[in-house]
């Protein structure tokens, strides 16, 4: 098949191999057909027809459609920032050798009499293209934009009205981008955590709440993967940083995977997705730490069972330890605490400066676990640090051993203030799951809608 290509207007004989598209198997007229991909605005960049005789012209006329004398039957066009590319099958394999500019989802249409009954579209390593049917089964519809800079491979089965099955296969490639690009660096690095410990994300450029497609986009190609599975979501701390995590504690001896596949993705505003290194880390016991500060109790508790019960002091008045839940942060083996840390200045009758031994950290602004001897007198029976949490040594000693980043540590009946989720360390677990889904760009929207069932290949 070929098709000699007259340029009119703002027409590039260039790119005039851009599209590729398949002829409907029913007697048409030989008029472009109006709708998405068919008659966009001018300039144009490419034309082709794929069933006009050979040697024959194309025009296109002041609305921008375009028409092949002699029973040509299908024309397309395609120009640049189209929202979606449009191809029309017939029997056969076809095979694009140009890159296409395609800035949108993918859409392959049934222009014959017929249907749909299965589409598969795969791209870079296999991966899949998920998409959805119309509902008269005519048109399929990639849920996404598709990659830029990929290989992809479309094969889509028909059926005619009698029954008899047709099967085509596109090849074709979309164009490198063009831009600036984004990256995402996943956290925290890999290893063992407890089950509080959220998935992180940053970004390498700010992507602002109003850039609410963006953000989509962003969203559905990070990737969490776990096993077991869980149900969890993503959640927008700022403009470049989310945390993931699941609707309640990670299940004890979990492996996370986390993968981006923002390569390619074209994210908007002249910004396209870079490849990210991928993490798996691990999940260990389940270790519990809850402290009721007016029993002035820490119960620890290993996978749902109770291991040990100790004695420990919480804040005073004017310094009372924050309720809620938080996540070990960090383990410091000695560490040195002064009163400057918390805004007590030297000459203060609350002025401190001691080393501290096994001190636990859950929160960024100095809240501990640790070891405290001077005050060995109080536990269990009142409250009288600075807000850390403090117990004896070798209570200090034997609770630093057991825990690693991500336990849960949970203060309650205190009469401090609440943890915070975002800005004092992991307080994740403080917003209900209705709330954390909220700061999600898709969690309402990232349903694919039901596709109509599919007639089985003759």
């Amino acid at each position: 098949m070929s098709a000699r290509i007259r340029t009119l207007g703002t027409v590039s004989v260039a790119t005039a191999a851009l599209l590729l598209a398949a002829a409907a198997h029913s007697p048409g007229t030989g008029a472009a057909p109006s709708g998405p991909g068919f008659a966009p605005r001018f300039p144009v960049d490419a034309l082709l027809t794929a069933s006009a005789p050979r040697d024959s012209q194309l025009r296109v006329d002041k609305k921008g459609l375009c028409h092949a004398p002699g029973g040509g039957r299908v024309c397309l066009v395609s120009h640049p920032g189209a929202a979606t590319w449009t191809v029309a099958m017939q029997e056969g394999r076809k095979r694009i050798k140009q890159p296409v500019a395609l800035s949108g989802p993918l859409a392959l249409t049934m222009r014959a009499n017929g249907h749909i009954t299965d589409v598969s579209v795969t791209g870079p390593r296999g991966g899949a293209l998920g998409g959805s049917l119309s509902a008269d089964g005519r048109t399929w519809r990639s849920t996404w934009a598709v990659p830029a800079g990929f290989r992809y491979r479309a094969t889509v089965r028909t059926e005619t009205p009698s029954g008899a099955p047709v099967v085509s296969t596109l090849h074709f490639r979309t164009a490198a981008p063009q831009g600036r690009r984004l990256t995402a660096e996943f956290g925290p690095k890999a290893g063992t955590y407890g089950v509080g410990q959220p998935v992180t994300a940053t970004l390498n450029r700010p992507v602002p709440a109003k850039q609410a497609d963006a953000r989509a986009r962003i969203e559905r190609a990070l990737r969490v993967s776990s096993s077991p599975q869980v149900e969890g979501a993503w959640y927008w701390v700022d403009d470049q940083n989310l945390h993931y995590r699941p609707r309640s504690f990670w299940p004890a001896q979990t492996e996370i995977t986390v993968r981006s596949a923002l390569d390619g993705v074209n994210i908007g505003d002249g910004v396209y997705g870079a490849g990210s290194k991928p993490l798996t880390i691990r999940i260990g016991d389940r270790i519990e730490a809850i402290t009721d500060a007016s029993t002035h109790t820490m119960t620890v508790l290993r996978n749902g069972e109770e291991v040990r019960t100790i004695p420990v002091t919480t804040g005073k008045a004017g310094y009372r330890t924050r309720n809620g839940i938080k996540t070990v942060l960090a383990k410091e083996r000695l560490v040195r605490m002064r009163g400057e840390g918390i805004g007590i200045g030297r000459g203060s009758s609350d002025y401190f400066d001691l080393k501290v031994n096994y001190a636990t950290r859950v929160t960024w602004s100095g809240e501990y676990v640790h070891a405290a001897p001077w005050s060995v007198g109080s536990h269990g029976v009142a409250n009288v640090s600075h807000g850390c949490t403090g117990m004896s040594m070798s209570n200090a000693a034997w609770f630093f051993d057991l825990v690693r980043p991500g336990d849960i540590v949970q203060v309650v009946n205190s009469l401090g203030e609440d943890m915070t989720p975002f800005d004092n360390g992991y307080g994740d677990w403080n917003l209900s799951w209705k709330k954390w889904r909220k700061g999600s760009t898709v969690h309402a929207k990232n349903r694919v809608p039901a596709a109509p069932r599919l007639a089985p290949i003759a």
